[in-house]
């Protein structure tokens, strides 16, 4: 098998994040529109994640969190997210790199992106995942949950950008 000098796994890992970053700078910038709203899941010790000492004990691997009604403040720079969200009645800051993040779903319209994380991204093979998401079970989910649940599975169709590469 050839060597992949140009790195198409980490170019299209790289647009598949834009696409990340572009829907959350318009939901910053525009609100959500209609029943859109996302649960993001992101590793908790990643470098550059900003989480308080109370969640970091909660969530001490991952945490996923859903933009949905209550959250504030959404930022979006280069390189990542900026945004506030209520813990049991506690407002949190959070900042969250693009490269902490695991798992992007909006439940609205069942689309999801699935990301090999950046520090493993420094071994050979990496090959990024394009694929809907069923929604985490409850006792994930760290923010207030969506008013309307969102069956798991339902219409869901999953595509491995891998299954395309010759072996």
């Amino acid at each position: 098998m050839a060597t992949d000098h140009i790195r198409y796994d980490v170019l299209a890992r790289d647009a598949l994040r834009g696409v990340l970053k572009q829907v959350l700078a318009d939901a910053a910038e525009n609100g959500l529109p209609g029943e859109h709203h996302f649960y993001i899941t992101f590793l908790s010790k990643a470098d550059g994640v900003k989480i308080s000492p109370r969640l970091l004990s909660q969530y001490p691997q991952e945490m996923t969190v859903i933009l949905q009604h209550q959250f504030w403040d959404l930022m979006v720079t280069d390189d990542r997210f900026e945004v506030g969200l209520s813990f049991n009645g506690i407002p949190e800051r959070l900042v969250i790199p693009f490269s902490a993040i695991k798992s992007f779903f909006d439940p609205s319209v069942q689309f999801g992106l699935q990301f090999e994380p950046a520090e493993e991204a420094a071994g050979e093979a990496v090959t990024p995942v394009v694929e809907t998401l069923s929604v985490p079970a409850p006792a994930e989910i760290a923010a207030e949950p969506s008013e309307e649940p969102v069956k798991q599975g339902e219409g869901a169709e999953v595509v491995r950008l891998d299954r395309f590469r010759k072996k």
